[in-house]
């Protein structure tokens, strides 16, 4: 089969590769229809997660049709549309058993590397590097999906593919930033960016209750965009003074929840970026935490802080002061997608969760590498590049 593969930093090809076939009895063999970029990945391509290997097939967020299935699947069969939660889990140990699904104990086939990294072992996820279990990722003609019945989730009739495909990641990460970030009826919400998951953080606020919710970017497009299909306050944060800006829109007191959803490649007005980058590139640090200083600044005193964005290690200048000092909740977490996959399908299909404008543009798989381009450097407005395997 063909599959999208990284092969060194900043090299992609479209290779072939064996198909995928039936290695545990809960297995099943998906037949991808949608998979789409994410800006996780795009810390892969940069070599800024470490274990990646030449011919690892990328990818993480995707949906399908179930073409064969392990003799143990009971809640598949062949022929069914389901889309498959990113993190991979086995539904049995205690964190699966406490809806801490990304925590999974028995899905990373390498839990040496995790902790080593983090002091405690990771859960596995598709297409996202040796640390967190070397498995194939979904931008692939096929791909195998582990503990398929815990997994995977039947699409709604009507609701269309590239709708349902952010199910798969974008949408239970964004509301995970919302609903354990605390987020109450009243709050004022703040969410650093305005790619996919930043508006789906911004749209889950929003639908939990917030009063007002802002979302900050620097890029027209992605702002216009949340503004037309989410519905929030935007602020450009090249434009002004983002903690200001925050304090005189909250009468003085600053946002309730802050929701980080940048991650280690963070891009600031200031100062700290030129420092961060620096440190960064000859690996002084792993990670440019400008967003997630700048939030935990912004937050009212007693507030929260949830971290969504993807970090890999170590960063410099963390505010611990300002945290400790105005009694700052910070959290944060890979997304626990199967604790809200159902619920955000069903929010799909009754309209209330808008997800389909963020398929900004289509692309046959051979296209790969190009889908890949125009969504790093945001050629032609794009906000997310799904990739059409079959077409």
């Amino acid at each position: 089969m063909k599959a999208l593969c990284w092969q060194g930093v900043n090299q992609l090809s479209v290779e072939t590769v064996p198909d995928p076939e039936i290695r545990n009895e809960q297995d099943v063999i998906l037949k991808v229809t949608a998979t789409t970029t994410c800006g996780s990945d795009l810390h892969l391509i940069g070599g800024y997660i470490p274990a990646m290997q030449a011919g690892d097939v990328l990818g993480h967020e995707f949906l399908g049709e179930v073409v064969e299935v392990g003799s143990q699947v009971r809640k598949h069969k062949v022929g069914d549309r389901v889309v498959v939660c990113s993190f991979i889990g086995c539904g049995r140990c205690w964190y699966c058993a406490h809806d801490l699904w990304s925590l999974c104990d028995n899905s990373n086939t390498n839990p040496g590397l995790g902790s080593a990294l983090f002091g405690y072992e990771s859960g596995a996820v598709f297409g996202y590097s040796h640390v967190m279990g070397g498995f194939r990722g979904s931008h692939a003609e096929y791909v195998r999906v582990p503990f398929a019945d815990y997994g995977a989730f039947g699409v709604p009739e009507g609701l269309d593919d590239d709708s349902a495909l952010f199910a798969s990641d974008a949408a239970p990460t964004g509301w995970m930033g919302a609903d354990l970030g605390g987020v109450r009826p009243g709050d004022v919400v703040a969410v650093w960016g305005c790619g996919a998951v930043g508006q789906l953080a911004a749209k889950a606020a929003m639908l939990l209750g917030a009063e007002r919710v802002f979302s900050i970017d620097r890029f027209g497009y992605r702002l216009r965009m949340t503004e037309r299909h989410i519905g929030s306050e935007t602020i450009d944060y090249s434009a002004t003074d983002v903690g200001a800006e925050l304090r005189e829109r909250t009468g003085g007191r600053g946002p309730d929840v802050c929701v980080e959803a940048v991650g280690m490649e963070a891009h600031s007005a200031g100062v700290h970026h030129a420092y961060d980058q620096v440190k960064q590139q000859l690996r002084l640090e792993t990670d440019r935490p400008d967003a997630v200083r700048e939030a935990i600044y912004s937050c009212r005193k007693g507030g929260t802080v949830f971290i969504l964005g993807v970090f890999a290690g170590v960063v410099d200048k963390f505010p611990l002061g300002a945290v400790m000092n105005k009694g700052l909740t910070v959290r944060g977490a890979q997304q626990h997608g199967q604790r809200y996959v159902p619920m955000l399908l069903d929010r799909m299909a009754r309209g209330e969760l808008p997800t389909g404008h963020l398929a900004t543009h289509r692309l046959p798989l051979a296209d790969g590498p190009r889908a890949y381009d125009l969504f790093k450097h945001k050629k032609d407005d794009c906000l997310r590049a799904v990739l059409h395997p079959g077409g």
